[in-house]
């Protein structure tokens, strides 16, 4: 296996956008796939848009005209036949990441690694798609990508110690931390933050507080850079309800009992920042989150 220079990323939502931003700020060549050309172009504005972003918070990152040069977009996983490196973002749902998995399998070089951005689907329950259970990983980012330090990732049963230095080395080369754990439905990271938010949730329903009260708590007792609900709008609540249900179906245990406001809130579109309004109204405020209708 040789240097990786070209990483496929498949999914263009708001995980593969931060994904590919910072893959490609790295000066990689990025090939991102996606169903349609409508999703494709929201992802090229909206990395242009992150990388402005990122220069303004951090001042960092690369020149937008380059980043977005490194990209190339397509509808189909055929243009992934040469890539070095594959990131999968697709939604937390084994029905849709099951033919994507297989057909990667078909697509890719032998020599290509997998990795699932996966928040609880079993790292080797993916790998077992495949012919090449040893070259499938998890990589847990975090939501916004390109400034997180850190990433989760994650060992299958079979993975490879050198599936494991390719997933570093990439890492690194994007200047982030690796944190290596065993498989496990939500390994460390999502099996803590689910319930976490999950019960915060159940807090907000019964009235014990309200959504700001709940975040005030955990920034100022326990120095988090923001409370529970906060991070959940930040999330995508569309996509905490759907990993508090597969941590329920994997461990089968009432602990991880999704909260019915999360339900009804999900059902209702209001999916957090991503729709403009979850537990806070994200309208007219930027990044600032308002304070909301009292949810319960």
């Amino acid at each position: 296996m040789g240097d990786i220079e070209t990483v496929g990323v498949v999914g263009a939502g708001v995980m593969g956008t931060g994904v590919s931003q910072a893959l490609a700020e790295a000066g990689l060549s990025v090939v991102l796939v996606d169903l349609n050309t409508e999703i494709l172009d929201r992802a090229r504005r909206e990395i242009g848009d992150g990388v402005r972003l990122r220069r303004l918070l951090a001042g960092t990152g690369g020149n937008r005209t380059a980043v977005l040069e490194r990209i190339s977009w397509h509808t189909d996983l055929d243009a992934l036949a040469e890539v070095d490196f594959v990131i999968e973002n697709v939604t937390e749902d084994w029905a849709v990441k099951q033919p994507v998995y297989e057909r990667l399998d078909e697509v890719c070089r032998p020599d290509t690694v997998l990795a699932a951005n996966t928040s609880v689907i079993a790292i080797t329950a993916l790998g077992g798609l495949t012919r090449r259970p040893q070259a499938v990983l998890g990589m847990h980012f975090m939501n916004p990508v390109p400034l997180r330090p850190m990433v989760e990732v994650i060992r299958g049963h079979h993975t490879s110690d050198e599936t494991v230095a390719r997933g570093r080395s990439l890492l690194e080369r994007l200047g982030k931390e690796a944190v290596v754990v065993a498989d496990s439905p939500g390994f460390v990271s999502n099996r803590v933050l689910m319930l976490t938010i999950n019960e915060a949730a159940f807090l907000l329903q019964e009235r014990v507080a309200d959504a700001a009260e709940i975040d005030r708590l955990f920034r100022g007792c326990f120095g988090h850079r923001m409370g529970p609900l906060e991070t959940a709008d930040l999330i995508g609540l569309d996509t905490i309800v759907q990993s508090i249900e597969g941590l329920h179906e994997a461990f089968a245990d009432s602990k991880y009992r999704p909260c019915p406001l999360l339900r009804r809130m999900v059902q209702a579109g209001l999916h957090g920042r991503k729709s403009g309004a979850g537990f806070y109204s994200y309208a007219g405020a930027g990044d600032r989150p308002a304070p909301a209708e009292r949810r319960g």
